[in-house]
Parts: structure tokens; sequence; C-alpha cells
């Protein structure tokens, strides 16, 4: 395995197409021999949004945008964005939820770069979801999101 690759050569294998969130995304860092970090490239159409507004409480991210323009979510501030810019996502609360929207004319590309973790949290606060992953990236044991308003009592549904 070569220890790098030309953006030229991503395969665009994560395509979604879900109305105003549609992208597409190819996965680099497996490509690489990448061990702690995860890398890919996205391409997102103009109009369009890459994923929910959402924070991590354990990943911290980081995304620089190689062509096209938009605007950043990003707690409860909105934030240009143009070509080159390098935008920090660390993991935290609410105050940390981040989203990038196409609003410019053209396809908007960027590369993502994240920490891996084998235990995440994720936090949707539009809709008031929570996301709960566990496992190594590629096998991952358990992928729950449910609604944050769902909470049980820690011995609900035990045995006396």
């Amino acid at each position: 395995m070569k220890p790098i690759m030309n953006l030229d050569e991503v395969k665009l294998d994560d395509v979604e197409e879900n109305g105003i969130y549609t992208s597409s995304r190819g996965q680099i860092s497996d490509h690489i021999g990448a061990q702690k970090l995860g890398y890919n490239l996205t391409i997102l159409p103009p109009g369009k949004v890459q994923c929910p507004f959402h924070n991590h409480h354990g990943e911290e991210e980081m995304f620089f945008i190689l062509e096209g323009s938009g605007e950043l979510r990003f707690g409860d501030k909105t934030y240009p964005l143009r070509q080159h810019d390098v935008i920090a996502c660390p993991a935290g609360g609410r105050a940390v939820a981040h989203q990038i929207i196409n609003t410019g004319k053209i396809e908007m590309r960027y590369l993502s770069l994240s920490t891996l973790v084998e235990i995440e949290t994720c936090e949707y606060p539009d809709s008031n979801k929570i996301s709960i992953v566990a496992g190594k990236r590629g096998a991952r044991d358990i992928r729950k999101m449910f609604r944050a308003e769902n909470t049980v009592d820690y011995y609900d549904r035990e045995k006396p």
C-alpha cells in the first residue's frame, strides 16, 4: 500500500441523495494506511448541505475548502466560506455544532479530516436526536440513533 493518493484517484462511493442532504464522498484514509485519522473528499452541489447540523463528543474534525463557496453554521453563528478556508470543529457540546452549506453557484469540493474514536456520541440540535456508535471504523458493533426526549429511568425494564 502506498502512503500517497492523488485526489483524482478518489472513488466517490458514498453518495447520498436525500433532498437538501445531497453529496458525494470518497474515502481516502484506508487507501493510504491511515490508522488514527479519517480522511475523505466531499463534493457538495450548489444549494445542498452535506449532513444535518451536529456536534461530536469524541471526534474532532477539520475541513479544507478546495473549490467553491458557501456557509458554515457553527454554534449560533454563520460564517462565509471560500476556497482555501480551513475549518476547525473540535469535540464538545452544542456550542461547536456545525454544518457546511453550499450557497454558491458551483460544486463545493473539500477535504475532511477527523480523529477516530471507538465510542462516539453525536448530537443533532435542530432535531434533538442523539447518535451513539461503538467499535472500530469499518466494524461498528453498535450504531443507534434516537430522540433525546426518549430518556428512561436507569432501572427501566430491569427485573427486581
